[in-house]
């Protein structure tokens, strides 16, 4: 699917939102980043997301203040209820709570809530989750570095950072995954390698972007405050891994 970025709650929301939709609507799913801390705001863009025209909603757990499982299962059901159909986002990294996969079970028999972005980068949690859940969810990684083990191991698919600076080549690459293709998922995996690890040489989104610039897909680099544009000393770090990927030439 495609995505939009989780997005601070603010007027800019609707708009880029009714953007993506009258780009791609039809030809792609579109899904929306609608978690935040307070579930007030994340019923909000939800309602924005449904009103706009999304297929789903990316609903994360609500960061810094690392609720209790029980909170975490309500908070789930109830975004469910509104009938857009939810991915739960799992990534203990950012928000500091990890949603355990026996709570998990709890919010798989609820008909608006359809797959899991795992973002913890433990390829051990996907047997785990997936016999808690059977097939009752889609699975997806959210961890770069390790994706295509993930669904060679029985996972659906990925939501992916390195995808927006080399979108071919990703999905070429779970494509194989899925077909169970070793050979060919390390033959594209390989040259991705650094890029996916390098993506995250500061905060994401910084790098990203900084790279899709480069490689000539947007005009700006700028990410919003407290964020900031890619520091000088990763400029070449970045470019290196693109070239290895074979997005940049050497001369360029």
């Amino acid at each position: 699917p495609a995505m939009i970025g989780i997005l601070p709650f603010t007027s800019s929301t609707a708009t880029v939102l009714t953007a993506a939709v009258e780009e791609v609507k039809g030809k792609i799913p579109i899904m929306a980043g609608v978690g935040t801390i307070d579930p007030e705001h994340v019923k909000e863009m939800t309602q924005q997301a449904i009103d706009v025209g999304c297929d789903a909603a990316l609903v994360v757990t609500p960061y810094y203040v690392k609720p209790p499982q029980r909170g975490l299962v309500k908070h789930f059901l109830t975004m469910a209820e509104m009938g857009l159909p939810v991915v739960i986002y799992n990534v203990p990294g950012r928000t500091g709570v990890d949603f355990q996969s026996n709570n998990l079970a709890l919010c798989a028999d609820h008909e608006n809530i359809v797959a899991l972005k795992d973002a913890t980068g433990d390829l051990d949690r996907l047997e785990e989750v997936r016999n808690y859940v059977g097939d009752k969810l889609l699975l997806y990684s959210g961890d770069d570095s390790t994706e295509a083990e993930y669904v060679l191991r029985g996972g659906d698919g990925c939501i992916s950072v390195t995808a927006n600076v080399a979108p071919a080549q990703m999905h070429n690459l779970i494509m194989a995954a899925l077909n169970k293709d070793v050979a060919e998922v390390e033959k594209i995996n390989g040259p991705l390698k650094e890029l996916h690890n390098n993506l995250f040489c500061e905060a994401n989104p910084i790098p990203a972007k900084w790279a899709v610039k480069r490689i000539g897909k947007m005009d700006s680099a700028y990410c919003r405050p407290p964020l900031d544009e890619l520091a000088p000393e990763f400029h070449s770090l970045i470019e290196t891994s693109l070239t290895e990927a074979g997005l940049l030439l050497p001369t360029q």
